[in-house]
């Protein structure tokens, strides 16, 4: 799957790679995702964002017609996307469930483990499954759930 990871700090792009294992192609960059940024997400099928990306209707659209189905925010939190938006434009959306993030981890094992987590729901996608607990479609596609998140 060819994905944009939006907002990449330096520090995340290891973590990320090891993550990963070449299986997706995916874009850093470390620019904010914004209506003028949705641009780069061109061709691209996820993106991959921040609780600092502010998704709005107007981005939803703007990624839409970049070609994005996808979505993954890491965080646990979901209140930056518009859910109605991207639910009319068909695209899906995941997080970091909670869980993960609240495990008393030192930083290196959180921050590999939101990036284990991210690849993962672009695996799941991938193979059209649901994302089980990372879900956070509006509609919900529980129905598919492949493997849940541990």
């Amino acid at each position: 799957m060819k994905a944009i990871a939006y907002n990449i700090k330096p520090f995340e792009k290891e973590f990320l790679a090891i993550a990963n294992h070449k299986k997706h192609e995916i874009t850093l960059i470390s620019n904010n995702l914004t209506p003028d940024t949705a641009i780069f997400a061109e061709g691209k099928t996820a993106a991959i964002i921040t609780i600092d990306d502010k998704v709005t209707a107007n981005v939803i659209e703007k990624l839409a017609m970049a070609g994005i189905k996808y979505i993954v925010t890491r965080s646990s939190e979901t209140g930056h996307i518009d859910k109605e938006a991207a639910t009319q434009f068909g695209i899906k959306l995941a997080n970091i469930p909670a869980a993960v993030l609240q495990q008393p981890l030192n930083t290196d094992n959180q921050l590999q483990e939101t990036a284990n987590q991210t690849i993962r729901c672009l695996d799941l996608w991938q193979l059209n499954k649901c994302v089980g607990k990372a879900c956070v479609c509006a509609k919900g596609c529980r129905s598919m759930v492949l493997d849940d998140v541990k």
